[in-house]
């Protein structure tokens, strides 16, 4: 398992400094520094501080997946047959090898977890799940909710 992470100390421009970023990772340095009332050299300093100490992890694109034909969404919970720590290890490492797995969630439940996966539509999907998710080590059994539409999503 990952050791919590230590807390990064933040004061009221660090704050919102990273709602901007958060909002538009492409602003201009002078532009993000009059918003939060710095100059350019101390926000840039901020922003290098909270880069290097890990609170900022990277910055992207964020791609519309219906103009590249990603737009069928599915929920996947995943039941283990070994809940030991080697067996999540392994199962860990394996999810994040699969470019459809938007995200994975260990869940406190009935079942262990829980990916949201992103394909271009239902058959794809049934391929996905049957000759990988399957596949992954330790998968005793999984059950589908397909999303039917996104009403916000924390991409976008």
């Amino acid at each position: 398992m990952k050791a919590k992470p230590s807390l990064v100390d933040l004061d009221e421009f660090d704050r919102r400094i990273l709602a901007i970023l958060g909002q538009n990772g492409r602003i201009t340095f002078t532009e993000l520094a009059q918003q939060v009332g710095l100059s350019k050299t101390p926000c840039q300093q901020r922003v290098k501080r909270m880069q290097e100490s890990g609170l900022i992890v990277g910055f992207r694109a964020i791609v519309d997946p219906a103009k590249v034909g990603l737009d069928h969404v599915a929920f996947t919970e995943v039941k283990l047959s070994d809940t030991r720590e080697e067996a999540l290890r392994e199962f860990n490492a394996a999810v994040r090898r699969l470019p459809e797995v938007e995200e994975c969630h260990m869940i406190a439940s009935s079942f262990d977890y829980l990916l949201k996966v992103r394909t271009a539509d239902i058959r794809r999907y049934r391929i996905v799940l049957g000759e990988k998710i399957s596949t992954l080590p330790h998968v005793a059994s999984t059950s589908t909710f397909v999303a039917m539409e996104t009403i916000c999503e924390a991409a976008r």
